[in-house]
């Protein structure tokens, strides 16, 4: 076997797992509105059971809905009418010889009064979590002691619902961690001050979990080794938790990092690199002798391998690359690499759950809508029907791919001379290599799936129309934006993709940037890197809508580094031959930024010049991602997928629309 170490049973506690890959907990807004388990949220773990993970552990789980709730739609056990949902979740995990935790959690001063109906939200002290920005009040020790018997009653609630294990959330700067933490507990009581007394409050929940579950019932804990903030946890207190945690009788550490005040410290930016924080469970495992489960950014079944192989960990979690490819765990051991689905860190998933969406994928249509989507429909038996999609993006690909798997006969033409599309105009090092791996993961699926792909091949009427379609989809993408402002025609106005594909060469030049993004950041720095003196005016774009914002600070402090100068808050007047004006959100003051050249990096619009020719000689004619509108990777893939997914009914109300409007 060619990942050993992967596939090597693992013990934790007196649980035996059939491989070392675990699903972290992960929010997904699939609970009902009153957090109780729905069919979708079933849905979407029993996939990932089915695609061999070994362990999954469900996503936080409230004990206390009146002031812990830490999500808009939370899974929930305080109160036993829970406890069926979870059962039948458990059954669903268990039929694939998964199994199953859940993890056990209050949110303390990291809810906010939206989400627990206007009460003040509560903590261990009365100091407030920067990222929230309210004060808590102070839990009275009376309250604190209650809480310890509202986690051990839903520790109880696990076992007798089936689940295999509880993990108590230690971590993410929720109440245990703050509890924990120096920088967030500055209690008088016998819950803080001393080491031990900021462990007394977790130490009573596992020491009560143990009395009433019994002493073979697993516990771990999910810890941040190091929270990455001032006067916090850092790593070497980190160290003296665990080795606390292990005499307590803990079975397992997860280790993570981070709160909410470091938040791209526990969800990582495409700026990331592949298993950054290993390190902290590498050294966490030195410490102690119970089984240490690593987690971030992990996507490579070689780069586990070597993981578990070196003995950095016992247990490798991937969290985001389960959401982007289910089958993660069965392509690795079946030796099809090639065809996982890698997590490209967009963040895509965080913003939907976010955003009070349940959780979707920019590069996996299905994730969260299991249920929905459950299988692709076949063609009949004896059918053969072709398909033609003109454009190469991640788009067109999907829908390449989809109506392939159903039986479908596609051609797929593509004018340049590589598949990709938008995705190659990625420029930071970092993110482009993520981005190509779903490049290359949907290129070994046209070859998988014996597409016919037609590169450096401009798609015409009589092109398409000689291969008798069935159905046409228009996935020819989008072009550059560009600003609707005086001057934004001139000659010394670019684009991002003349620099990205070098249509022009700019060196020793006075440059302004306009735009938001990764893509206009991308751009900003390299031409600063080239030896520009460059502007970057940042200009709020739907793409830096998905840009969270300590990501966004991250890019800017990259181009402070390179000696770009940042002007924010302002909006673009005009383009003159010379200079750009622009002018002061607040103030309304204009300002002039001298410039040789201007870039204009502010997005897409649609591109889609064939259907109107087409529509008259052509039956069946579809536009889809960027084409029709959409502008973001997410849109594209979602639109290629369904389009594939639906592409009969789609044709069949296209022949009853064309009926109507004859009769």
């Amino acid at each position: 076997m060619q990942y050993p170490s992967i596939f090597k049973q693992g013990k934790i506690g007196n649980l035996t797992l059939k491989n070392r890959i675990v699903m972290p907990p992960m929010g997904t807004n699939l609970a009902g509105p009153q957090g109780e388990v729905t069919d979708e949220l079933i849905a979407y773990y029993e996939e990932r059971a089915k695609g061999g993970t070994g362990l999954i552990i469900v996503e936080f789980t409230c004990i206390d809905y009146e002031y812990g709730k830490g999500f808009i739609r939370q899974v929930r056990l305080d109160d036993d009418r829970f406890i069926p949902g979870i059962h039948a979740l458990a059954n669903a995990v268990h039929k694939y010889g998964a199994k199953v935790f859940v993890q056990i959690h209050h949110a303390g001063r990291q809810s906010n009064s939206s989400l627990i109906n206007g009460k003040q939200v509560v903590a261990p002290s009365n100091v407030a979590c920067a990222a929230v920005g309210e004060e808590p009040r102070e839990l009275t020790t009376a309250e604190v002691k209650n809480l310890v018997n509202k986690f051990v009653q839903s520790a109880i609630r696990c076992k007798q619902a089936g689940i295999d294990a509880v993990e108590v959330h230690g971590a993410h700067g929720y109440l245990i961690n703050q509890f924990l933490s120096p920088q967030a507990n500055f209690r008088t009581d016998d819950y803080g001050g001393s080491f031990e007394n900021r462990m007394r409050f977790i130490e009573e929940i596992i020491v009560g979990i143990r009395e009433k579950c019994g002493k073979d019932y697993p516990v771990t804990v999910r810890l941040s080794a190091d929270e990455f903030v001032e006067g916090g946890i850092d790593l070497e207190l980190g160290k003296e938790i665990s080795k606390y945690l292990e005499k307590l009788g803990v079975d397992g550490l997860h280790i993570s990092c981070g709160t909410y005040d470091s938040m791209d410290r526990i969800i990582e930016s495409p700026l990331f690199e592949q298993g950054w924080r290993v390190y902290l469970a590498e050294e966490i495992k030195k410490e102690v002798t119970i089984p240490v489960i690593t987690v971030g950014s992990i996507r490579e079944p070689q780069f586990v391998e070597n993981i578990l192989s070196e003995g950095r960990a016992d247990f490798v979690a991937i969290g985001r690359g389960l959401i982007a490819d289910p089958e993660w765990v069965n392509k690795t051991m079946e030796g099809r690499e090639a065809e996982i689905r890698k997590c490209i860190n967009c963040l895509h998933c965080i913003h939907s759950t976010m955003g009070n969406s349940h959780v979707l994928c920019s590069i996996n249509a299905r994730a969260g809508r299991e249920l929905e989507f459950k299988e692709l429909q076949n063609l009949p038996s004896g059918e053969d029907r072709h398909v033609v999609i003109v454009g190469g993006g991640p788009g067109g690909m999907e829908a390449a791919r989809n109506l392939a798997l159903k039986g479908y006969d596609v051609t797929l033409f593509e004018k340049g001379n590589k598949l990709g599309g938008q995705l190659h105009l990625v420029t930071d090092p970092i993110y482009r290599k993520k981005m190509t791996w779903h490049i290359h993961y949907l290129e070994h699926e046209m070859t998988r799936l014996n597409i016919d792909v037609r590169m450096n091949t401009e798609a015409t009427v009589e092109g398409i129309t000689s291969l008798n379609p069935y159905a046409v989809l228009l996935a020819t993408g989008g072009r550059p934006r560009l600003p609707q402002v005086e001057g934004n025609n001139l000659n010394h106005v670019y684009t991002y993709e003349d620099v990205k594909l070098q249509d022009k060469v700019f060196a020793n030049s006075k440059i302004t940037v306009v735009g938001s993004g990764m893509i206009c950041h991308g751009t900003t720095r390299r031409l600063a890197e080239a030896g520009n003196d460059v502007t970057y005016v940042e200009i709020p774009t739907k793409a830096s809508k998905r840009i969270g914002p300590e990501t966004r600070l991250r890019l800017l402090e990259k181009l402070k580094q390179v000696n770009v100068n940042i002007v924010t808050d302002h909006k673009l007047g005009r383009i003159l031959p010379n200079s750009v004006i622009v002018e002061d959100l607040v103030s309304g003051k204009q300002s002039e930024i001298k410039s040789e050249y201007v870039i204009v990096a502010m997005g897409v619009e649609a591109y889609n010049p064939l259907e109107g020719t087409l529509s008259g000689q052509v039956a069946n004619v579809f536009v889809l991602g960027d084409a029709a509108g959409y502008s973001s990777l997410g849109d594209a893939t979602r639109d290629g997928f369904e389009k594939a997914y639906f592409l009969e009914s789609m044709v069949t109300h296209s022949r009853e629309e064309e009926v109507t409007q004859t009769l």
